[in-house]
């Protein structure tokens, strides 16, 4: 009898598929659990999609949904015939919710403890993600998250810093902390005596074998001074931040209902680079946000020069039902798809930029599967042969294909 998991959108989701793995495996019947999303309208329809192939395709096996889409669209998956049954957001890490113990969704805005995504690595991957928060406090108007994910919650410190150590014991060299809201990090545990950067320092305190510890998106405008001065002092932090910044128009901004001005991005960046200079930056970035016109478009595709972005996450706005959003004026769908085109357009050309800088350097590569790799700063590298997943090597870059470096 076999489990498969089928992920749909966030790092958070695949990290937690292969602890719910373990738990769907331990009654021995054949199963296929589908982590659905909600961020936008497209997920939900490619998870659904998925579910109706996978019954064809497995008659025999049982269709388990759970994640974001099966708390904010149950009904949608609660009416499909091919699913057997749904786990909620808030029990899906818990052994007793596979053993017949599920309540389903509804209640993960009553959770108030994170539960641990216990797991020693990814399979197929290089690199081990620690699920150390989960769940936001904050409404912006887009987004349905917070009710697929429910109220912030944190790992208390020393289960996170075990799961490191751990990792590390069985050979893991790079570590990512991921989470819902990554900087909101110890806030429902500690008010703000303990903070995303306390952790990060406590960490790389105590597992010093760690070779590599990165993050992954963080709001800019709740980064600490801890994690600011970890950024600058500790090598084995990575140089490499992806920002939640979403527009560069301070009335777009307001109209989202995001925590920072156009500045206070710009500020951030720089203020980063000063204290660690050569620190990489990428960014999700909405395009056709209601009511955005093309100046203030224009305003969101100068950020990308301005703040000094290299790898872009672009998103052509969706409306989701229930959010203030989907009830303001929208813009027209070919605009929409137009404007994320130049954004895209404006990251390709600035990671090509980036990419120029790199040739004729040094730098050290954690090697992947497939004779690929990544330097500190996230930049991918093909090596020039088949190098041990999990190997740090230092290479001379030769040039590259306007996606990834060439290692000579």
């Amino acid at each position: 009898m076999t489990v498969e998991t089928l992920n749909f959108g966030c790092r958070l989701n695949t990290v937690e598929s292969e602890a719910m793995r373990a738990h769907a495996a331990a009654d021995g019947r054949a199963r296929v659990v589908v982590n659905t999303c909600a961020v936008t309208a497209e997920a939900g329809r490619q998870a659904r999609k998925a579910i109706r192939r996978i019954a064809r395709e497995r008659p025999g096996a049982e269709i388990v949904v759970t994640g974001c889409g099966a708390e904010v669209e149950t009904d949608a998956y609660r009416l499909m015939p091919e699913v057997a049954r749904l786990i909620g957001n808030g029990e899906k890490l818990r052994k007793a919710a596979w053993t017949g113990a599920a309540t389903g969704p509804g209640a993960v805005m009553q959770v108030r403890a994170a539960d641990p995504a216990e797991i020693a690595g990814l399979t197929g991957h290089t690199r081990a993600f620690v699920a150390v928060q989960n769940g936001c406090d904050h409404r912006c108007t887009f987004c349905v998250i917070p009710f697929g994910r429910g109220t912030s919650r944190s790992l208390a410190p020393d289960a996170v810093v075990a799961q490191v150590a751990r990792i590390v014991a069985e050979g893991g060299r790079e570590v990512v902390l991921t989470g819902v809201d990554l900087t909101a990090y110890g806030r429902d545990l500690f008010g703000m005596s303990e903070t995303l950067g306390t952790l990060v320092r406590a960490i790389l305190r105590a597992v010093p074998e760690l070779a590599r510890l990165r993050l992954s998106s963080i709001d800019s405008v709740e980064a600490d001074d801890a994690l600011l001065a970890a950024l600058a002092e500790e090598e084995r932090l990575m140089p490499h931040l992806h920002l939640s910044l979403q527009a560069g128009d301070d009335l777009i901004l307001k109209r989202m209902k995001r925590r920072h001005a156009r500045a206070d991005a710009i500020r951030f960046c720089e203020t980063v680079r000063a204290l660690r200079p050569g620190t990489v930056f990428g960014a999700d970035l909405i395009a056709g946000f209601p009511t955005e016109t093309e100046a203030q478009f224009a305003r969101s595709l100068d950020l990308v020069a301005d703040c000094g972005l290299t790898h872009l996450h672009v998103f052509p706005y969706s409306p989701r039902p229930g959010t203030p959003a989907a009830r303001m004026p929208p813009v027209a769908p070919d605009a929409i798809r137009d404007r994320a085109a130049r954004l895209r357009a404006a990251g390709a050309a600035a990671l090509a930029r980036h990419l120029d800088g790199q040739v004729g350097t040094t730098l050290t590569v954690l090697a992947e599967r497939g004779g690929t790799g990544r330097a500190a700063d996230f930049t991918a590298v093909r090596l020039g042969s088949e190098i041990a997943a999990g190997t740090l090597l230092d290479v001379r870059i030769a040039g590259h294909d306007g996606a990834r470096l060439i290692a000579a």
